[in-house]
């Protein structure tokens, strides 16, 4: 299955449509000056899917402490299909991107420096997450591990991992659930194909997932990021429950500046500084407030009760470098290819 035209004209037009979608406001700003006033500087965060709430509060409190006017503009969508767009265009200060290949994909463009993911402490990673569970009230369908996703009569809701990195992690989560608990390679395959025959449609980004789920009714389980999954289930009004895996994958959504962007635009003091405050005890906290799980193990713990304990495996445990990750599973040919067919055929 091949999801994306390798054509110039189609990836120039992918990049205008995603400004032109950010002009006509599926961006969200804050900031304390109007964007290209005296002395404002503006910068754009392109992010992951369903971030826009941790951002927004982010974006608020770096605005109050950073000093000078400033104006920070987001771009959300599944994190694949961000990164392509930076690649075609989009303009973006920061990429705070939901896996390490989406943003190494613009080093390899050129538009980032080498090294990247070392000039922020924790590896770039002011935060990690997991994939978890939400099912209906009551879980009717005694959902409670990854086996149970593949039972006959189970709906499963999950984004598309050729777009979305919720979808690429929960593939990789479940995957994982089986190789490292002992199953063989050839298992995993067949659990991965019993799983995904029970998916009746892959949403391009998590939060497109969401709505599908839990706006739209359809299906039993929803697998997504940690802190989705907690505002899904804060807006549902008990209609709905997260449930934990005794496993899950170690999601590393890490940050970085776009180098090219920042010194084009002379950004580059603004948009350190705002990736920066993450590592703040502030950023931290807010961090936490919105089920991020903190890089600062004081604030973590101080947080602990919002966390579950839960066995979260590194992507590497899988194939020694995301490089090998990303060909086996998600490249044209690869392994979702080779055991998804949509719904119907």
């Amino acid at each position: 299955m091949r999801l994306r035209s390798a054509s110039s004209f189609r990836s120039s037009l992918l990049a205008i449509l995603g400004l032109a979608l950010a002009a006509a406001g599926c961006v969200d700003s804050q900031g304390g000056s109007a964007p290209g006033g005296s002395g404002s500087v503006s910068l754009l965060n392109v992010s992951y899917d369903p971030t826009r709430e941790l951002w927004r509060d982010v974006n608020g409190a770096f605005a109050k402490s950073y000093g000078k006017p400033i104006e920070i503009s987001q771009s959300h969508g599944g994190s694949g299909a961000q990164a392509r767009a930076v690649v075609d265009g989009l303009e973006a200060d920061v990429v705070t991107l939901a896996m390490w290949p989406d943003t190494d994909a613009l080093r390899k463009k050129g538009l980032i420096k080498e090294g990247w993911d070392e000039k922020l402490p924790n590896r770039a990673l002011p935060y990690v997450s997991t994939i978890v569970f939400v099912v209906r009230k009551g879980n009717p369908s005694q959902i409670k591990d990854w086996p149970d996703l593949a039972k006959s009569g189970i709906e499963v809701i999950t984004p598309n991992p050729k777009t979305s990195g919720n979808g690429k992690l929960s593939l990789l989560a479940a995957w994982g659930s089986v190789v490292l608990r002992g199953g063989t390679d050839d298992e995993a395959k067949d659990y991965l194909t019993k799983l995904y025959r029970n998916v009746p449609i892959l949403d391009t980004g998590a939060r497109g997932a969401t709505t599908t789920f839990a706006q739209k009714g359809i299906g039993d389980v929803h697998l997504t990021w940690e802190n989705e999954a907690h505002l899904e289930v804060a807006e549902a009004n008990g209609e709905l429950e997260i449930i934990y895996p005794p496993i899950s994958v170690l999601a590393e959504p890490h940050v970085a500046v776009v180098d090219s962007v920042v010194d084009r635009k002379g950004t580059r003091e603004a948009a350190e500084a705002y990736l920066k405050f993450l590592y703040t005890d502030e950023g931290q906290e807010i961090i936490a407030r919105h089920f991020y799980r903190p890089s600062n193990e004081q604030v973590l713990v101080k947080n602990r009760d919002r966390f579950p304990a839960i066995e979260l495996f590194p992507v590497t445990k899988l194939a020694p470098t995301w490089d090998e990750v990303s060909a086996k599973f998600f490249a044209d040919g690869g392994l979702f290819d080779a055991i998804y067919q949509p719904a119907g055929t």
